[in-house]
């Protein structure tokens, strides 16, 4: 299908003008072939349009960007890329994070948020108001995609992935323009990066060869980055930015409560070594998706400033104390 043929054909799922059984064939049969860049695009396009958006004027929408991943890679890690959001916001962007309750790990992004007293129970204007203010929000998918609960017993019902996986981290309700986005195999690489592309968004899609749905501390991660149209393929070797590789196992999280404790160990610069890199790895490549830094090197320090000179941890405590009296 090109990109109209998908946006037309998932309009009509979530219109539910397709029977179960014909929904059940089309994602047997992407998946089969394997899905295109305007496939993705197209079905994106169409799951947006039904979403419950963040409405922001466009001059604020282009100062947005996120930073998530698929899931499915059953590292068991800590809450990577939520202790990276608050240090981007440290570092001056602005994050709309989107993502939901644990699925394959033991505690999801909005598990942690709300172990750390986040409420994402906002309206769409408080969502706004609370970007603008603090610098970051959580919008929670289940309050933003209501369509998508009909479908979830059609995902279940089949036993491997299929193109919902990849367009999760896709889908965000503010529109946002900028991306880091981690994809569980290398071979969505490209296609993920095209299919954002085709929908105005400036991404850097990373994939670690040890499988991790962001950029390893433990191993080299493959990326590939579209940034004002300029398309870019390569690998980010830890070691070449002064890092100890470290095993995989060093990044292990718990449950909500446990990870929470990680994440204000990182900011509140208690914790060190790998969990602690990783997020400083990851930072600086979403701070280059985010058009802040010159490259990995440079978003180094400025993710590095942020959590030791104590900005991060400040934003992540208006965020939350903001959410809590909105």
């Amino acid at each position: 299908m090109n990109y109209k043929e998908s946006r037309d054909k998932f309009n009509k799922v979530f219109k539910r003008e397709l029977g179960e059984s014909e929904i059940r064939e089309l994602l047997l049969y992407l998946h089969k072939k394997g899905e295109s860049s305007e496939e993705i695009a197209g079905a994106m396009e169409a799951m947006k349009s039904h979403s419950v958006k963040v409405i922001v004027d466009e001059e604020f929408r282009d100062l947005l960007m996120d930073n998530c991943g698929t899931g499915g890679d059953k590292s068991g890690s800590f809450n990577i890329s939520t202790t990276t959001s608050f240090v981007l916001a440290g570092a001056g962007s602005y994050v709309a994070k989107h993502g939901n309750r644990s699925i394959t790990s033991r505690s999801g992004s909005a598990d942690v948020l709300e172990k750390l007293g986040f409420n994402f129970n906002l309206s769409p204007i408080q969502h706004a108001i609370l970007l603008q203010s603090s610098r970051f929000t959580f919008m929670f998918a289940q309050n933003h995609h209501p369509a998508m609960k009909y479908i979830m017993p059609i995902r279940k019902s089949i036993p491997h992935r299929t193109i919902f996986n990849i367009l999760g981290p896709l889908t965000n309700p503010a529109d946002v323009k900028k991306q880091l986005v981690g994809v569980f195999s290398k071979e969505f690489l490209k296609s993920v990066g095209d299919a954002l592309q085709i929908s105005g968004t400036d991404s850097f899609v990373v994939s670690s060869r040890d499988g991790l749905d962001e950029v390893s501390i433990s191993d080299i991660t493959y990326f590939y980055k579209v940034i004002d149209g300029k398309k870019e393929e390569g690998e980010i070797d830890p070691e070449k930015y002064g890092f100890h590789k470290r095993d995989i196992s060093e990044i292990r999280g718990g449950d909500a409560k446990e990870n929470a404790e990680t994440i204000l160990g990182i900011l509140e610069n208690r914790i060190f070594g790998a969990k602690r890199d990783i997020v400083i790895l990851n930072s600086a490549v979403a701070l280059i998706a985010d058009k802040k830094a010159r490259d990995i090197q440079d978003g180094i320090e400025m993710a590095k400033d942020s959590i030791e000179s104590g900005k991060a941890l400040r934003q992540m405590k208006l965020s939350i104390d903001m959410s809590r009296r909105l």
